[in-house]
């Protein structure tokens, strides 16, 4: 187990999500997701699962510049699924994810689409 912070409500991951990214945490970074998750990333892909998350991530925050926090659109809850949303600061697109409610109670992303654009 790991004795970093977890998410004890959907808007906390992507507050987490920024906090990691900047600090180059890749493993951190793919604890904010379920085992099985999938993340539509780069654009035009899938990847699936949780190990595969963070090799995308060590392969990728090497190159990135710092994530700066965008505020989240309110939160759709329904049982212990939840969506949360983000329009991006730059006005491009936006980005969603739905997230379940763990048994102790904390939030994991299960579906992650971090870049929508706008059809053209």
């Amino acid at each position: 187990m790991t004795d970093r912070e977890k998410a004890l409500h959907p808007e906390d991951l992507t507050r987490l999500f920024v906090e990691r990214a900047n600090a180059k945490d890749a493993e951190g970074l793919s604890l904010l997701y379920e085992e099985d998750a999938v993340m539509a990333y780069p654009p035009g892909r899938q990847i699936v699962g949780r190990e595969a998350i963070r090799k995308l991530w060590e392969e990728a925050l090497p190159h990135m510049p710092a994530f700066e926090p965008e505020e989240p659109l309110p939160t759709l809850i329904s049982g212990d699924l939840a969506l949360t949303s983000t329009p991006p600061k730059d006005g491009s697109g936006a980005r969603a994810q739905v997230v379940r409610r763990q048994p102790d109670g904390s939030w994991l992303r299960v579906l992650d689409q971090p870049e929508f654009t706008p059809p053209r």
